[in-house]
């Protein structure tokens, strides 16, 4: 039997990267798994890659949409009778420099990545069963300094901090949040810039790891799964830094 067998699991931004990959985790662990992602096209995909790995939903949601949040939490109660875990992975990646931030931009990273979330979970409450678990995904750069990531990073900061906050208050509830702190890690994020700048960037972000390689999507699931099941029962309020130690060391 799976670890995470009889559970419902909703992941957000689920179609490519550690989204996909804990998509694949958790069903090989047993549970049946929704994903969410804006495209149809991009889901429908993600639906091919994990065919016949266990029950699977997809959903078009955008992540940013804050009223959307509402409706996707009705579309889930309409097909299951209960919600397990809950993954917030779903992300604006912008990084910009300080200079070029304008406000509309500033607003959209900071719905996607702070607000929505938060509406989503309030909207998933009726749903969420006695000992759920919510996992909430955010970044190395919400401790450390670096180019171009200081609105990113602010709003992974306050992502992670409502592990704590909403742990305490869902306490009575029996649903445990946590955060999961990923660093530099090997994905499609950063195709779009072409093989070369891709590499050079992957080269340069590897420099920065004192274990001196980037993390996989594997690495992360892994510890998704972890946070997912019973067996971090004990564990809420906390963030789980899988990061190769640059969150905490110097390089």
């Amino acid at each position: 039997m799976g670890r995470l067998a009889g559970k419902h699991a909703l992941i957000t931004g689920g179609t490519s990267g550690i989204g996909l990959e804990t998509a694949r985790e958790f069903l090989a662990e047993g549970a049946s798994v929704a994903i969410t992602g804006r495209s149809r096209e991009r889901l429908d995909e993600a639906a091919r890659q994990l065919k016949d790995r266990g029950p699977l939903l997809t959903f078009v949601s955008d992540a940013g949409d804050v009223p959307g949040q509402e409706v996707l939490a009705a579309r889930l109660r309409e097909e299951w009778p209960k919600l397990d875990i809950l993954m917030s992975n779903a992300a604006d990646l912008t990084h910009l420099p300080f200079e070029a931030w304008t406000e509309e931009a500033f607003d959209r990273l900071l719905a996607t990545n702070l607000k929505a979330p938060f509406f989503l979970i309030k909207s998933l409450l009726p749903l969420f069963s006695p000992r759920s678990s919510v996992i909430l995904v955010g970044s190395v750069s919400a401790f450390v300094g670096h180019e171009n990531a200081t609105v990113y990073g602010a709003a992974k900061a306050g992502l992670l901090s409502y592990a704590r906050g909403l742990t305490y208050e869902l306490k009575d509830r029996g649903v445990r949040v946590n955060g999961l702190s990923p660093g530099p890690t090997v994905t499609n994020a950063f195709a779009p810039l072409g093989p070369e700048r891709q590499a050079a960037l992957y080269e340069e972000l590897r420099r920065t790891v004192p274990l001196h390689r980037l993390g996989t999507t594997t690495e992360l699931a892994k510890a998704a799964v972890y946070l997912a099941s019973d067996e971090s029962a004990y564990t809420a309020g906390t963030v789980l830094r899988v990061d190769g130690g640059v969150g905490e060391l110097a390089y």
